[in-house]
């Protein structure tokens, strides 16, 4: 098996595990707030795809690296393209009151929050990077 092979296949690894616990951490609503290791690591495994490439690879072998690439670059792409900041004066914290608002629900129906008067209610807004 040809060098740039070997790369290929790790740098696909290390894309594959880095992308699965990331949406895992998206599922368990856990992202970082600082997302640099995230992409350091993504950018790792492309740079890691790109030196598979400069090694040698056979045309079979040139599918890892490739995958690899395209996978290291999509999540800081997409992380870049969607910042997640919230400005200090607009956050709702525990035991505020929330501003009025409508929406439509799972079924297409409008929601309004003024129904919610006077009564104790969760809500979680999440919105994730994909």
């Amino acid at each position: 098996m040809k060098t740039g092979t070997k790369l290929g296949i790790a740098a696909l690894a290390l894309a594959i595990g880095t992308f699965a616990f990331w949406f895992h951490l998206a599922g368990q609503v856990r992202l970082p707030e600082d997302r640099t290791g995230f992409v350091l690591v993504f950018l790792s495994a492309a740079a890691l795809g790109i030196a598979a490439y400069v090694k040698g690879t056979s045309v079979i072998g040139g599918v890892p690296p490739a995958a690899a690439i395209l996978i290291g670059l999509f999540l800081p792409f997409t992380i870049y393209v969607s910042p997640q900041g919230v400005e200090a004066g607009r956050v709702i914290k525990v035991g505020d009151t929330i501003p009025h608002f409508t929406a439509a629900d799972d079924k297409g129906a409008i929601f309004d929050s003024r129904s919610l008067d006077d009564h104790l209610v969760l809500i979680k807004f999440f919105r994730a990077h994909w």
